[in-house]
């Protein structure tokens, strides 16, 4: 993996070795200029679970993609610096208390002086990693999170992590565990977000990016930007609009 290309992409210039402080900055820089976008699966053009593509899709090609590249990618920078780093497998909720199959969603654990959760492919969740701390609510970029155990008997030995926009009402986002997973296990769950008709990145096309005060995100049918307590929603006009917007806001041409 080309690191410095990596970091250039993100924009960081700061230091790399391994702690908090610079895992929290190079997480955060990360959301702020690679989207999270499933354009590929509404081009027909198959995603593979494969360093060398993936680096070159969201690297070389300054594109974005979804959990199973975006943190399959952050994962090998992670260890590439000298993370002690982890992939993991999670459970999207799915609401009435129900959850995604296993493999659902890729996220990363990073042991510094304690466990922390980290992910770059989940949309608008956490902007900084969060700490593995049972029941802590942790004050984030954009809202409140905490990590418990799951109070489902059907997944009682999950974890889940949970957000709050005011520190009061938290809803679930998803579940997972601490074991630790290969990249390809992650093949058959990669190619059904790709091809079910059942799959939310089969439904509708999908770019969407984190910045200091707000969000970008552009699907088939609007384009929203939100900064601070304000939001502009705009139509989207067809094809040709979308692919517009797609380039004026992302930087993104297919």
């Amino acid at each position: 993996m080309n690191t410095d290309k990596y970091l250039e992409r993100i924009n960081y210039s700061g230091k790399t070795n391994a702690n908090l402080d610079n895992l929290r900055k190079i997480h955060q820089n990360h959301l702020y200029f690679i989207p999270f976008e499933n354009l590929d699966i509404h081009n027909n053009k198959k995603i593979i679970l494969n360093l060398e593509s993936v680096e070159r899709k969201v690297i070389s090609n300054s594109r974005g993609g979804y959990c199973y590249e975006l943190n399959g990618l952050f994962y090998h920078l992670l260890k590439e610096l000298g993370y002690n780093v982890k992939m993991i497998s999670a459970r999207v909720n799915s609401g009435d208390g129900k959850y995604g199959e296993e493999f659902d969603h890729l996220a990363i654990v990073v042991e510094l002086d304690e466990l922390w959760l980290a992910d770059v492919g989940f949309g608008d969740s956490f902007i900084e990693p969060v700490s593995v701390n049972m029941n802590k609510s942790q004050k984030n970029l954009n809202g409140w999170f905490k990590i418990s155990k799951s109070d489902s008997e059907i997944y009682s030995e999950y974890l889940k992590i949970s957000k709050s926009y005011d520190n009061t009402e938290y809803s679930d986002e998803y579940i997972f565990t601490l074991k630790e997973r290969k990249w390809y296990e992650f093949n058959e769950m990669n190619i059904y977000h790709q091809t079910s008709p059942d799959s939310p990145f089969t439904r509708k096309k999908l770019c969407t990016i984190a910045k200091e005060n707000g969000r970008i995100t552009l699907t088939d049918q609007k384009l929203t930007v939100t900064e601070g307590s304000d939001r502009i929603i705009t139509e989207i006009n067809g094809k040709e609009d979308f692919y517009g917007k797609l380039y004026e806001y992302f930087r993104i041409r297919i």
